[in-house]
């Protein structure tokens, strides 16, 4: 795979990583760590060198799988990025002591001694404007405890915050051919500064994927399900906003757009990747095969321009104003 600058200190990572909020759980499946490690393990394989958690998937049972995995031996140029401030702070715990003993946690549950990047989770914007959890971030790394610091935001409003503070390495967005907005301002200003884009839920919760029906039903401990019109956190994290019926209408009209030899949901991931501020897409895998799906995306050649006019003209008439929630 192609490997894309992260940041402003010369780190590069190969332009597919694996997010890992499956690997904790909430999807609606059972957790089986000895699928997730068949997971890891399918990821290194496939040329993955990027892998995305957070102290709060699984509570912390995506962190300790990733901790067994890395412990078991592994190449050394893996990057592992981790997020805090949901879990035990989340909305008003924000403090010098919660981001430090929530780093320690980490540190302990991936075993090791310094953590390549941690992000803040979805913070207020509040507390990204009064700036004291950038303090802090940056103590943690001068201390040792952290490689590089970034955010991950749910609106181009935070991130253009986040952009203002010096050592931001990432932010880390909801970018997909269904949520368009951040390549208007957000990305161009984020190039600017040497910030690396790392780019979640290309594929929309799996809408994008073009699997997803009228008929398709999610279990009641799916976030598809408990988090439809965002009864639980902030409705952009599913279905990239749109409400599901409006969503799957937007999928048909998808559909004969799809190059030959492609499947949708590849479509979707190249579409990410021809954005040249985009360091990294991390699209999550439950199983082994939807990592080397993924991975396939990186092959294929860039859409041609005719097709990225048409998906743009898409967005714009029939999704970009039945997004909801913060963008």
């Amino acid at each position: 795979m192609q490997r894309r600058q992260l940041g402003p200190d010369g780190l590069t990572v190969p332009e597919i990583g694996l997010g890992c909020w499956q690997l904790g759980g909430g999807w609606g499946n059972d957790w089986n760590d000895d699928v997730a490690q068949q997971t890891l393990h399918t990821a290194i394989e496939s040329g993955v060198r990027f892998i995305d958690t957070a102290d709060v998937y699984g509570d912390g049972a995506s962190e300790r799988s990733i901790g067994r995995f890395l412990a078991g031996g592994t190449d050394s140029d893996i990057v592992v990025a981790t997020k805090l401030g949901r879990a035990g702070i989340y909305p008003d715990g924000y403090t010098r002591a919660s981001l430090r003993e929530a780093t320690q946690r980490s540190l302990e549950r991936l075993q090791v001694d310094a953590l390549d990047l941690t992000q803040l989770h979805c913070v207020p914007t509040d507390v990204l404007r009064q700036g004291h959890v950038f303090d802090w971030l940056r103590e943690l790394q001068q201390e040792g405890l952290v490689k590089r610091w970034g955010a991950s935001v749910e609106s181009v409003d935070e991130g253009m915050i986040c952009l203002e503070q010096e050592g931001l390495a990432s932010l880390q967005v909801i970018f997909n051919i269904f949520r368009q907005k951040p390549a208007e301002e957000l990305l161009p200003r984020a190039a600017d500064k040497q910030v690396g884009i790392i780019v979640r839920l290309p594929l929309a919760s799996g809408l994008l994927g073009g699997k997803i029906t009228r008929a398709t039903t999610f279990r009641a401990d799916d976030h598809r399900h408990f988090n439809r019109d965002g009864a639980m956190f902030n409705v952009g994290e599913t279905f990239a906003g749109l409400e599901l019926e409006r969503g799957i209408t937007a999928v048909e009209q998808l559909a004969p757009l799809v190059p030959a030899g492609m499947t949708m949901a590849q479509m979707a991931l190249r579409w990410v990747l021809d954005q040249p501020e985009v360091s990294v897409v991390i699209p999550g895998a439950s199983r082994p095969d939807q990592v080397r799906a993924n991975v396939d995306a990186a092959a294929a050649p860039p859409l041609p321009a005719a097709l990225h006019e048409q998906l743009a003209g898409m967005y714009r008439a029939h999704v970009r104003d039945f997004i909801r929630g913060p963008y």
